[in-house]
C-alpha cells in the first residue's frame, strides 16, 4: 500500500480522530488505504466507511478483507445518501485527504502528471465522462481563462488561455506533451515544473468539479457526525484550505459567521486546533508531496 501511496501526517490524522474501539468512522478518501488500514488497526467492535470513485482503490479495499470495513464505490459528495443506505447513524469522525494518490499521478495512462507523455485524462472516475481533453479543446478562451486562473493561479492565465485556443486551432491538443508545447514559451524560465503543475492543477480541479464536491461534503458533515464527533481534513492548495478554514471557523464558505440574539456564533462545528497542522522536516524530506500539506480538525458542537 505504501507502494501506491504514502499517507501524509499518519499518525496526526488518526490522532485527530480521536478513535474509540467500538466507533464509527468514515475515511472518505480510501486510495491506498494507508489512514483506513491504521484506523482498523485500532479499532475493536467498530465500523469503518470508506468511500473512493477509482477503481483501484475498490481492489485496494477487497485486498484488506476486513469484514469491519465497508467500500462505498462513490465520491464523497454522497456521503449522507450512503451512509443512510447503510444505516450508519451518529458517526464518530471522519477523514479526508484531499490530496491525489502517488498511484494516480505515478500512472502514465491516467494523464495525471506532467512527467509522462499520454492522453490528456485526469479524470478520478474513469467511468465519467469529462477529460482534460475536452477541457482545453472545447472550452471557450473565457472559460479556460477563469480556469487557470482561479484553481491554477498563474499570473498570465489570460494569456494561456489564448495559447491553448490559438494551438488548438492548428490541431486538436490530445496529449499532455502537446499542450505543454502550446504553453512552453508562456512558462517562467526556470520555473516551468511549477508552473506546468499549476495548469495541470486547474484542469484536474475542473475535470473532478473537486472544489464543488469538497462543498457539498463539507455541508454534510454536520448532519452525520455525532456531538464530540471529529472531522480531520488534509488539504494541499491554498483553494480548498480556505473551503475547510472558512467552513469550520463560520459555518460557510464566504461572509462573517452568523450570530443569534444573544451575540453567539452560529456554526456547527468548532476548530480544535488554533493553526493547521503542517509536516515535520524529516517527513517532508521523506515524501516531498507532504510539503504542501494541511491538516485542519474540527468537532461537532
Amino acid at each position: 500500500m505504501t507502494d501506491y501511496h504514502q499517507p501524509v501526517l499518519l499518525h496526526e490524522c488518526i490522532d485527530g480522530l480521536a478513535l474509540q474501539p467500538g466507533g464509527t468512522y468514515v475515511d472518505v478518501t480510501f486510495g491506498g488505504g494507508g489512514h483506513s488500514r491504521e484506523i482498523l488497526r485500532r479499532l475493536e467492535e467498530g465500523r469503518l466507511f470508506a468511500f473512493d470513485q477509482d477503481a483501484d482503490a475498490k481492489a485496494n479495499a477487497q485486498a484488506l478483507n476486513d469484514q469491519r470495513l465497508t467500500f462505498i464505490a462513490s465520491n464523497f459528495r454522497n456521503l449522507k445518501r450512503y451512509l443512510r443506505l447503510y444505516k450508519a447513524d451518529g458517526i464518530d469522525g471522519i477523514l479526508a485527504d484531499l490530496g491525489i494518490s502517488s498511484h494516480q499521478i505515478d500512472t502514465p495512462e491516467r494523464g495525471f502528471s506532467t512527467r509522462f507523455d499520454a492522453d490528456l485524462d485526469m479524470r478520478m472516475n474513469q467511468q465519467a465522462e469529462r477529460t482534460a481533453r475536452e477541457v482545453v479543446n472545447d472550452y471557450p478562451e473565457a472559460e479556460l481563462h477563469r480556469i487557470l486562473g482561479m484553481y491554477g493561479e498563474i499570473t498570465n492565465a489570460r494569456t494561456a488561455a489564448s495559447a491553448i485556443v490559438s494551438a488548438r486551432s492548428n490541431r486538436t491538443i490530445n496529449t499532455v506533451n502537446e499542450l505543454k508545447t502550446a504553453l512552453q514559451r508562456y512558462a517562467p524560465r526556470g520555473k516551468e515544473n511549477k508552473y506546468f503543475a499549476q495548469v495541470f492543477q486547474a484542469l484536474r480541479i475542473e475535470v473532478n468539479d473537486e472544489l464543488k464536491a469538497l462543498e457539498e461534503f463539507l455541508e454534510q458533515v454536520p448532519d452525520v457526525l455525532k456531538p464530540g464527533g471529529r472531522l480531520v481534513v488534509l488539504s494541499y492548495h491554498s483553494l480548498e484550505d480556505r473551503l475547510v478554514k472558512n467552513f469550520i471557523n463560520k459555518g460557510k464558505f464566504q461572509g462573517d459567521v452568523e450570530k443569534d440574539l444573544f451575540g453567539n456564533e452560529i456554526k456547527p462545528l468548532q476548530s480544535v486546533t488554533r493553526k493547521p497542522i503542517e509536516a515535520s522536516p524529516d517527513e517532508i524530506s521523506r515524501n516531498p508531496r507532504a510539503r504542501s500539506a494541511k491538516l485542519r480538525i474540527a468537532e461537532k458542537i
